[in-house]
């Protein structure tokens, strides 16, 4: 399989529901729970993309577009943007959806560097030969 083919097979989504523990005290989500969220997705799309242990070693610009509030439904795509040597950057792109309406927006984008380590916790090669 070529790199284009499992870029595209190891796109990742999760959808979640946006209940009140996730919130804060005005009703929004909490940044940090959808950073945790976000940094979920970019493992599971790095690991479905390489089939290698990951560890996360940075995080690029984080735009938190719009609140996300309570009783709302959110979608997290994974998606490998740049693959290196030993690392790779996954793009999260985090949608909003009301639970009763056709309505959907991007409410949080951000990019997350990943790196393929041994048992040792080294760096190995992302693409396996």
């Amino acid at each position: 399989m070529g790199i284009e083919e499992k870029i595209e097979a190891s796109i990742t989504r999760i959808t979640k529901t946006v209940f009140p523990n996730t919130t804060n005290h005005y009703h929004t989500m909490f940044g940090g729970t959808a950073l945790a969220w976000m940094d979920e997705a970019a493992f599971m799309t790095a690991t479905r993309f390489s089939r290698q242990k990951f560890v996360t070693v940075s995080t690029d610009r984080i735009d938190f577009k719009v609140p996300i509030p309570a009783g709302t439904i959110v979608e997290l795509i994974g998606k490998i943007v740049n693959v290196g040597n030993t690392s790779l950057q996954v793009l999260v792109t985090v949608y909003l959806e009301q639970m009763y309406r056709d309505e959907r927006k991007k409410a949080i984008e951000g990019t997350f560097t990943l790196v393929a380590i041994d048992d040792e916790m080294q760096p190995i090669e992302v693409m396996k030969d």
